[in-house]
C-alpha cells in the first residue's frame, strides 16, 4: 500500500463510499447493514446470496447499486422450466447474406452482465442452477465448444424465500460455496416502513446519480488483494473456520454434520481487508473478521437433526465459535 496511485485509489474510495451510501439511501429506506454486506461483497470481487421474504426491495436494492455505479444490470427469473441456455446464451443457425453460406453465431444470454440478479435462484433444477458455476468462479462461459470470457466486474446477486419450500430445490453445498456472502434480509423498523409507505405511495421519485464506474471496482478489487495483513489477523480467520470443523469444541460439532473449508478462510481475509478500506484504514484487524463472520459462514456450516431438535440455528453456532476462539 505505499504506492502512491494506490494511496490516491484508497483516499478517492473513501470519499466515494460515503457518497455512494448516501446515493442508495435515497431509494432504500434503512437495512444499513444489508447494504454494507453488500458492498463488502462486491469491492471483494465477491457474490451473494440475498435470502428474505418477499417484498423487503431486494431486487430495488440490486438495480440501484448497479445504478449508482453505472454497470450493467440483468434480471433473470429462475423457475422450473429454465434451461441452462436461458441463462448462458445459444447458437442460432444463420444465413451469410454475401455467401449464403450457413453459419452458427452465439447469442449471448442474461448472464453477460455486470450485474446478475438470479431471482429465486432455488426454484429452478440444479442442472440450471450449475449454468452460474462456471460464470461465478472463472468468469467464462462455455457454449458450442467456445469459451466467451464475461466483462469485469462481474457480480452475482442470488435471492431465496425462505418460507416457500413446495417445489423449490435447494443449493447443493458446492454452490453455496461459490457464495461469499449469505446476507439476510429482515422486516424495516416501524419508522422505517412508515418512510416506505410513505415515499412509495406519493408522486415524489429519487434518482440516484452515478458514484463510480466499472473500471473504478476494478481497480479497488485490485486495490484490496495488496492491502497487507497481519499474522494475527490471518491466523485469527483461519483459527476461526478451522473450529467450526474442531470435535474438541463440543458446544459446536455436536451440531453440526460439516463444518466450514477453506474458502471460508479466505472469504473471511477478504471482507475484513474490504471492510477496512470501506472504514478509512490501510490494514483490518481481529475485529473486521468478526463483522464478517456471520454472512460469510452461516451457509457453510450445515446443521444436524441434534441442532433442529434443540432449536439451534447456524447463527448461533457462529456466535459460539466467536466466543471460544480467541
Amino acid at each position: 500500500m505505499s504506492d502512491n496511485s494506490d494511496l490516491r485509489i484508497l483516499q478517492r474510495f473513501e470519499e466515494a463510499y460515503g457518497g455512494l451510501r448516501g446515493e442508495i439511501a435515497k431509494v432504500i429506506v434503512g437495512q444499513d447493514q444489508v447494504v454494507e454486506e453488500l458492498l463488502t461483497a462486491l469491492f471483494a470481487g465477491g457474490h451473494c446470496l440475498l435470502v428474505g421474504v418477499p417484498g423487503l426491495a431486494k431486487t430495488l436494492l440490486v438495480s440501484t447499486v448497479a445504478r449508482c455505479l453505472n454497470l450493467g444490470f440483468s434480471r433473470i427469473q429462475f423457475t422450473p422450466d429454465l434451461m441452462p441456455s436461458d441463462i448462458t446464451g445459444t447458437e442460432v443457425l444463420e444465413e451469410e447474406a454475401a455467401t449464403h453460406r450457413r453459419v452458427f453465431r452465439f447469442i449471448k444470454g442474461p448472464v453477460f452482465a455486470n450485474v446478475v440478479l438470479a431471482d429465486e435462484i432455488n426454484r429452478t433444477p440444479p442442472k440450471t442452477q450449475s449454468a452460474l458455476l462456471q460464470a461465478m468462479q472463472e468468469y467464462q462461459v462455455t457454449a458450442g465448444g467456445n469459451t466467451y470470457r464475461l466483462e469485469l466486474p462481474f457480480f452475482v446477486l442470488a435471492t431465496q424465500n425462505p418460507i416457500e419450500l413446495e417445489g423449490t430445490y435447494p443449493l447443493p453445498e458446492a454452490q453455496l460455496d461459490r457464495f461469499m456472502f449469505d446476507i439476510r434480509v429482515g422486516y424495516p423498523s416501524e419508522a422505517e416502513e412508515f418512510t416506505i409507505v410513505d415515499t412509495t405511495t406519493s408522486t415524489e421519485l429519487h434518482e440516484p446519480r452515478q458514484v463510480l464506474d466499472g473500471a473504478d471496482i476494478v481497480e479497488i478489487q485490485r486495490l484490496v488483494k495488496k492491502v497487507p495483513v497481519s499474522e494475527t489477523v490471518l491466523r485469527y480467520a483461519v483459527q476461526l473456520a478451522r473450529a467450526s470443523r474442531d470435535e474438541t469444541v463440543p458446544q459446536v460439532s455436536q451440531y453440526l454434520a460439516w463444518g466450514a473449508g477453506p474458502r471460508a478462510g479466505q472469504y473471511l481475509t477478504l471482507g475484513a481487508k474490504t471492510r477496512a478500506i470501506m472504514m478509512g484504514r490501510t490494514t483490518p484487524d481481529i475485529e473486521d473478521v468478526r463483522a464478517v463472520a456471520l454472512p460469510v459462514l452461516r451457509h457453510r456450516l450445515v446443521t444436524n437433526f441434534h441442532a433442529e431438535a434443540d432449536g439451534i440455528t447456524a447463527d448461533d453456532l457462529i456466535a459460539r465459535l466467536l466466543d471460544t476462539v480467541s
